[in-house]
């Protein structure tokens, strides 16, 4: 059998991390939860994880979140219409066009077919369909309401699609503005700034510090270049080998909800998405402890995603929720009190419904600002370095009409 690797914590809430032999994910994770261990992350021994930004945009197998809600759509609408499931998963597989999750579909329909319950043949696919799609899907069949469960599964997905792409879009024209701006200054620093480096030195002057600056800085590129891109591209990967490390990880995670501005963000789309995913689970009828291990392994953020599997060992001990997510103080406020209410009023799905469309809200108000600050920021910082760059430039021209005068 694979050998898996894992990390997590105990019943303390201790850190924990080796490795365990298992058929799958699933059949690792529920034997660790029968030691006491409760796992944050289970991946294959020697296998690397995707970068957090590729994680929290697409599915683990590549396949964008956007063609899962349509296809999950389709399939809700056809056993509404009382299709056999066999040929409505036959019938979504044929009006797809990405071939990856059209396979999936056909894959699951051969199942089916053979005797398998639908959640069982998804979890054979356990890399293409997220946790959350193969409970719910579980729990309808269980129910005998599997076009619903489906229904609330594409809002959710549909959900999480708007979302995602509101961000993309908000960091389009900061990445753009960057892209063009470093490509400017590299033109400049590569073909103009030789040549003028070279006229300015020949003047029979002492040449401002701006521009000895600027000479300075053009000669390193020129003569050290490589050496500078050689550091620079060793510097990137061992970062990005600390970033994946757990204790790396979970410092940059901290840092992630304490920057100004964008920490706030972060927290507040951590928020929204944890507590819709909770809220659609629990509607669904799956119960609470395991709801709360699939939203906490929705969590890229390890501070967060920690938080939730310590409250999660609470709860299993008899605890409310609202109580260690309050004594842990990394969700809002506002979160651990609508959890509150609705633990006393038994509506809980409800109130973290609220919670997430109040959040979804912030964030939409709070992309809004954002790029409001990005954009004159942004411009600031291209517009002085070339006006630095212009500037040493001018500033010895200007001093030696001024002697020739």
């Amino acid at each position: 059998m694979p050998t898996y690797e894992y990390s997590g914590f105990d019943a303390r809430g201790k850190k924990i991390s080796g490795t365990h032999e298992g058929s799958g994910r699933r059949a690792v994770m529920a034997a660790l939860r029968q030691q006491g261990i409760y796992p944050t992350e289970i991946h294959p021994e020697g296998s690397r994880r995707k970068p957090i930004w590729q994680r929290s945009f697409q599915l683990r197998s590549g396949v964008p979140i956007e063609e899962l809600a349509i296809a999950t759509r389709q399939l809700a609408t056809l056993l509404g219409a009382g299709l056999a499931l066999d040929e409505a998963l036959g019938s979504v597989a044929g009006q797809l066009e990405k071939a990856q999750l059209a396979t999936a579909f056909n894959r699951a329909r051969d199942q089916v077919v053979q005797g398998e319950t639908l959640h069982q043949a998804l979890a054979m696919q356990e890399r293409l369909f997220p946790p959350i799609f193969i409970n719910m899907v579980q729990v309808g069949e269980n129910s005998g309401t599997l076009d619903q469960v489906l229904e609330r599964l594409a809002d959710f997905l549909e959900e999480q699609a708007r979302l995602r792409g509101k961000i993309s879009a908000a960091l389009a024209y900061p990445i753009l503005m960057a892209l063009v701006g470093c490509g400017v200054l590299f033109f400049l620093v590569s073909y103009v700034l030789p040549k003028v480096t070279r006229m300015l030195t020949d003047l029979d002057q002492v040449l401002p510090l701006p521009t000895r600056l600027l000479i300075a800085v053009s000669g390193l590129l020129q003569s050290y270049g490589w050496l500078v891109l050689l550091l620079l591209a060793a510097a990137a990967l061992l970062l990005r080998r600390w970033a994946r490390s757990e204790q790396g990880g979970t410092r940059i995670d901290r840092l992630a909800l304490r920057l100004p501005l964008i920490g706030r963000l972060n927290l507040l789309i951590a928020t929204a998405r944890f507590s819709r995913t909770l809220g659609t689970l629990l509607q669904s009828g799956v119960p609470l402890l395991r709801a709360l291990d699939i939203a906490s392994n929705l969590l890229s953020n390890r501070v967060l995603r920690q938080a939730v599997t310590i409250a999660t060992a609470q709860v299993r001990e008899g605890e409310g929720l609202a109580v260690p997510l309050q004594r842990l103080k990394v969700f809002p406020t506002m979160l651990v009190q609508m959890i509150a209410v609705g633990e006393r009023s038994g509506e809980m799905e409800q109130m973290l419904f609220r919670v997430a469309d109040t959040y979804e809200h912030q964030v939409d108000l709070a992309i809004g600002r954002l790029l409001s600050l990005l954009e004159p920021i942004m411009i600031l910082l291209m517009g002085g370095a070339v006006g630095f760059i212009v500037l040493a430039i001018l500033l010895p021209i200007f001093q030696a009409s001024q002697g020739l005068g």
